[in-house]
């Protein structure tokens, strides 16, 4: 077999004992496209501060999600890595960006399979084109095959968050995780700092710099992480006809001072439970396996923060984790990718 798939998922501790959680984090962080200060200052903040203070807090939430499996985030990516290879006869791995298994071990494995092994279908399984998560993957794994696999040429899946056939997945998911009874629905997207948004902005007069800049047609959307949550919401509110104030969207898991997107989830929910909202319903699209930031982030600390502002009725909606659409889905993009003339970017 001369093709191969590779999805790459973001990745977790081996454990959630404090010393793995710690180096898991320092690899994570460290990344300058998470956090994207000079190198300098990054490893002050990063070894100086945060990982002084942060791993056994972390360690702790870990441990609250933790299954006899190990991390959901792993078991559920290596149950879609089956479940993918069910409906493709090319080659199936699984690589993680941070942690184990390296993108690099993916590959190696790979071609002690399979020798002969020329291309690699990479699918990083982030829906949606961010710095911080699609962009880092896709440098990493370009790094990887440069330094240790040259003879590999691989092509490289664009974000889907409109792809038709995807919108079509998470409706219905979002769809069958929906109470028969809810009165309004939270899009939750993982956030990221405003300044990554204008970072990425290949116009550099258009993100956030023009007045409700999502919706006018720009080179800048192919690139901007706002711009294709906002889409993916609409896409699916349309798919299911959710009537207009039923439904919204915001962004979690911000982190220090700075300006990240909002709304904020945290504050949303709030909000939400305030103004009479008594049945919420909450999905996470930006994840595609559930994780810390869907069971503990949103499942507990979010359930928290409804229930305390007078909310009654919790639902956080499960990622597309191992479904069979979401992996028959995948499986056909790597077929695709293989017969493509074209190397995406």
């Amino acid at each position: 077999m001369k093709e191969a798939i590779l999805l790459v998922n973001l990745g977790s501790p081996d454990s959630y004992a404090v010393k793995d959680v710690r180096k898991y984090l320092g690899e994570f962080l460290m990344d300058e496209r998470v956090v994207d200060f000079s190198k300098w200052f990054r490893t002050f903040l990063v070894k100086g501060i945060i990982l002084n203070t942060r791993p056994p807090k972390s360690a702790e939430a870990y441990k609250s999600i933790w299954w006899d499996e190990g991390s959901p985030l792993m078991v559920l990516s290596e149950r879609l890595q089956a479940k993918v290879q069910e409906y493709t006869n090319l080659p199936v791995a699984l690589g993680m960006r941070y942690g184990n298994p390296s993108i690099k071990h993916a590959i190696s494995e790979l071609l002690k399979d399979h020798p002969d092994l020329e291309r690699l279908s990479l699918i990083p399984l982030y829906p949606h084109y961010a710095m911080s998560s699609y962009e880092t993957v896709v440098v990493k794994a370009r790094e990887v095959v440069e330094a240790h696999f040259p003879q590999l040429e691989m092509k490289v899946q664009r974000a889907f968050y409109n792809d038709q056939r995807y919108i079509d997945i998470l409706s219905e998911s979002i769809n069958t995780g929906l109470p028969a009874e809810y009165d309004h629905l939270l899009f939750s997207y993982h956030g990221v700092p405003e300044r990554q948004i204008t970072g990425s902005d290949v116009s550099k007069a258009h993100c956030l710099r023009l007045d409700n800049c999502c919706a006018k047609d720009s080179p800048a959307q192919s690139f901007c992480y706002r711009h294709q949550t906002l889409a993916t919401t609409d896409l699916v509110a349309r798919q299911l006809n959710l009537e207009a104030g039923k439904y919204s969207t915001s962004f979690q898991s911000r982190l220090g001072p700075i300006k990240w997107l909002d709304p904020y989830t945290d504050k949303t929910i709030a909000s939400l439970a305030q103004q009479g909202v008594k049945k919420l319903a909450v999905v996470c699209p930006a994840f595609v396996s559930d994780c810390l930031e869907t069971i503990e982030e949103i499942g507990e600390e979010g359930r928290d923060i409804f229930l305390e502002n007078g909310g009654e009725e919790f639902t956080l909606i499960p990622c597309l984790n191992d479904q069979n659409d979401w992996a028959e889905y995948l499986a056909k993009l790597g077929a695709e990718l293989h017969e493509s003339a074209a190397v995406p970017h």
